[in-house]
Parts: C-alpha cells; structure tokens; sequence
C-alpha cells in the first residue's frame, strides 16, 4: 500500500508544487528549511488544506483529484495525523483519549489493538491519568497511540518532537523507530532535525522554493554534497553505514565498522553487531597521502572518485572507501583550490582521509537497521 502525493498548494503568494511517493514500508521523511512548504502538503494530503491542482492516492484510491472534483474528508481518508502539540482531549483520560481514536477504526478495518498499543508504547502506567499531568514525550505518545488505534492506511506526522526536550526527545526517537517493523502501511514524517532523519529515515524528500530539489534512498540524499545550501541547517558532510564493532568503556568510545575500516567516535549506547549511521561534516575532513602520527584517530585510506570546484577558494573532493562502494561507504572532505594542487589530487588516487573521534558526536551518530528503523 502506497502513498501518492502529488499536489500544488497555495502558500501566500506562491505555489508549493510536489510529487511524493511513500512506500508501504519504512519512513520517508520530508525535509527543507523552514518555509520550503512542508507542513502545507502534508496537510494537504490530510485533508486539511485543499490543493488548487493535483492528485493524492493511496493504494490506488483517489483521496484527491482536483480535475474529477473528488475530495473526501479528513475523516474519510483514513489517515493517521501527529501534529507537535498533540492535540489531546483534555477532558478525557489517557485511556479516554485512546478509545476515541479505537472508535473512529471503521468495523471491520485491520490493525494494531489497544493491548498491542499499549505495550508498544509504553502506556499502561498512564491510562488512568489527564493529559494536564503528562509530559510533553508521554503525550506525543498517547497521541500516537490515538493515530494507531483508528487503524490507518497510512501515517502522517509533522514535526512530533519539535516542542520537546532533548531527553524526551530521544525517548520519543525510540518508539518511532520502532514502528515499521510493527506496521505495514506508509508513513511521512515531516522533520527540519537531522538527528530524527538519521535515525528513522529510509527515503529522504528535500523541498526547496516549494519544489522537490531531491528525493530517494537516505543515504544517498544525505550525502549528496550539491544539496548542502539547500537544507540550511543541515552542514553539507557524508553519511557512512556500519556496524559496531566494538566498545572502548576506558576511554568513553567506541568503534565501528565502515568498508572494512574502523572509524573511532564518543561512545554509542548500542549492543556490539548493531548497524550504525555516522555523518560527518565535510569540512572536519582533511586529506593526505599517507597515515602518520596525528591526533585525528580516523585515518581512512580511500580511492578520490570525483573533484569538484566550489567558490573559491574551496574544492569538493570525494572517495570511496573500498571498490565498487555504496551508498554509506563514501566520503567527502572540503578543502581548499590550493590544497588540491598541492596533493595533485585527481579521479583514482588513493589518498588518506582523516578526522578527529569528536567530529561525529551527539546527533551525528544513530542506531539504524538498513533493513527498515528501529
């Protein structure tokens, strides 16, 4: 079962155009700066906002069709929607709240049960207790819990841990994580934190100047050096794919796994074997001709695929880590024009890419499975 988004949205004096294909499993996340227009289409596909053109599908049914005049109701559409704020019923209690969403479930409709849900989420301690008494994760939580249990066909959430602290944060991150393995349908996730995108995404969708700059597998679109000016926050750097494999608890770090090399970072709170993201900036990236003595404990030998000159005095330059490399297994580094000539860096040299353990740190390094989040 597929989502298909593909509407133009008015948005003050301009037009938000966008074609989205969320596939039936896994998450695909929808990013851009602030402004490019996210919310709008998510809405839009809700039905929260009418579109001026387009289509929204799912499974092949017609949610939304502009030139047919068809336009069924939120209510109609059978989308599960997670806003920031919740939007809890502050009369009801936990278990109120999550009977409403259990009633909207047409009769005969599949999907999770209220135990289920419960267990999944963690929310048997607080089914007796208001809404005024929980925290900001616990509510996002139990309204999760709500989307799930009026069994939708799809999911859809903007920015649920925007209002949140860190801790809760990465408290949510797990639950969310844990979804696709759990449900079968599409899900869309609205996010502007790369932390989030890291760590749940399998397809990434970058809006720019209500356009789609970009769209396919994360790792691919998260290490496209091309798209650093267009995701504002989001530094320009690489994304590589590995596996702990081991834990220095002495020195606080730990060791992973990326081509058949090791890369050192501050310590990652996983089990041995677990697959791991790593991103690193491009510029923390420095490159030589051979490993020596240096504070930077990353020393990854690579093969230079690709130069690209930015605005001076600035160059692009890219390896891959072992042949015939994948997504998660190249890198980038951004050095100067000068540098370049220095090295006499060309397409098949092999070079030396380094960087120090604390470049990837905090929100740069998540627990993945490639095979689908959890």
């Amino acid at each position: 079962m597929s989502l298909v988004i593909d509407v133009s949205v008015p948005r003050g004096d301009a037009m938000i155009t966008a074609r989205i294909d969320v596939p039936p499993q896994g998450i695909t996340a929808l990013i851009g700066r602030s402004g490019a227009g996210k919310s709008s289409v998510l809405q839009a596909a809700a039905g929260l906002l009418r579109p001026a053109a387009g289509t929204v599908r799912l499974d092949g049914v017609t949610l939304f069709d502009a030139t047919m005049a068809t336009d069924l109701p939120p209510a109609a559409r059978r989308l599960g929607v997670v806003f920031q704020d919740g939007r809890l019923f502050p009369h009801r209690s936990v278990r109120g709240n999550l009977d409403y969403g259990a009633r909207r479930a047409p009769r005969n409709a599949t999907g999770p049960q209220f135990d289920e849900v419960v267990a999944l989420l963690e929310l048997s301690p607080l089914l007796a207790r208001r809404p005024h008494s929980l925290s900001g994760g616990e509510r996002q939580r139990v309204a999760l819990g709500r989307a799930l249990l009026a069994k939708p066909r799809a999911l859809l959430m903007d920015e649920p841990l925007a209002s949140l602290d860190p801790p809760r944060r990465q408290e949510l991150l797990g639950y969310l994580a844990a979804l696709p393995a759990r449900l079968n349908l599409p899900i869309l996730y609205v996010t502007h934190q790369m932390d989030e995108v890291m760590r749940l995404a399998d397809r990434v969708v970058l809006l720019s100047e209500g356009r789609v700059a970009a769209s396919g597998a994360a790792l691919d679109v998260l290490s496209d050096l091309a798209l650093g000016p267009l995701v504002g926050r989001f530094e320009a750097g690489s994304v590589l794919a590995g596996t702990l494999a081991r834990q220095l608890p002495e020195w606080q770090l730990s060791e992973v796994q990326v081509a058949g090399q090791r890369v050192t970072v501050p310590h990652i709170a996983a089990p041995v074997g677990s697959a791991v993201r790593l991103r690193i900036r491009a510029r923390d990236v420095a490159l030589q001709r051979e490993v020596f003595g240096s504070s930077a404990s990353n020393q990854l030998t690579g093969q230079v695929l690709r130069v690209l000159e930015r605005d001076p005095p600035y160059a692009a330059v890219e390896l891959a880590l072992a042949e015939g490399a994948r997504a998660g297994e190249r890198l980038w580094s951004l050095v100067t024009q000068r540098s370049v000539q220095a090295l006499g860096v060309q397409a098949g040299q092999r070079l030396v890419a380094s960087f120090k353990a604390v470049a990837v740190e905090g929100r740069a390094a998540s627990v993945h499975d490639e095979q689908g989040p959890r």
